[in-house]
């Protein structure tokens, strides 16, 4: 018979894997999943709102990195800066979408940010300000330009509406973890190892749907050369 420790780690286990795959199987699904309005340029600023609010949640390597920087969040000194610089780059990474600009090897890029906050979640550390600001800086101008896609085309009213809607959505699902984060470290007291084992385990989630991005990257690029 299994002891209650071994029951609470192999429990843990399952959920990581259960999510590794879940997060296979959504970075598997057609790309036209990645917009909300199932492809079309919004036309409105209505529609700009519906599909800015949708984008962060329904591209799941996005929510993933989101969930990621609020989780990281906790660990800093300026919590609320992190996922502030964060989203101003996703509005500028649009803006450049837009106006014509390419980022080179953007999804590539994307699957490692990834892959990365979740390994520093992991880790558990506090950064220096300079590298906090230059990776969220720099991780959100791929997200964003990413999240152009959707409004290439589209007129100025609908594309404002569209950034407006995707920043308070990623504000609010960054700050929700980070306030989740910081609540289970309270609950956990004075005992470091156990204040920080739920969001670093959150963190190695966040890592593994990197991975497997980068992985199905991997395979589209060697079927596409067969």
């Amino acid at each position: 018979m299994l002891s209650a420790p071994t029951e609470y780690r192999r429990g843990i286990m399952n959920k990581l894997f259960a999510t590794i795959y879940f997060s296979a199987m959504m970075i598997a699904a057609p790309t036209y999943a990645h917009h909300p309005m199932g492809g079309e340029i919004p036309q409105t600023m209505v529609q700009g709102l519906l599909s800015g609010l949708g984008h962060p949640i329904i591209g799941f390597d996005h929510l993933a990195f989101v969930v990621g920087i609020g989780l990281l969040a906790a660990f800093q000194q300026a919590r609320l800066a992190l996922p502030a610089i964060f989203i101003t780059g996703t509005a500028l990474g649009t803006l450049l979408i837009v106006g014509g600009v390419i980022l080179p090897m953007a999804e590539v890029v994307i699957g490692l940010s990834v892959l990365m906050i979740g390994g520093l979640v992991m880790a558990g550390r506090r950064l220096g300000a300079f590298a906090v600001t230059m990776m969220a800086l720099g991780a959100g101008l791929f997200h964003g330009w990413a999240y152009g896609e959707a409004v290439i085309g589209a007129e100025a009213t609908p594309v404002m509406s569209y950034i407006a809607a995707f920043s308070a959505t990623q504000f609010a699902i960054s700050v929700g973890a980070m306030l989740l984060a910081l609540a289970l470290m309270r609950k956990a007291g004075d005992n470091n190892i156990a204040a920080t084992l739920q969001p670093r385990l959150a963190g190695a989630m966040v890592a593994g749907v990197g991975l497997t991005y980068l992985a199905e990257l991997a395979e589209h690029v060697i079927l596409a050369g067969l």
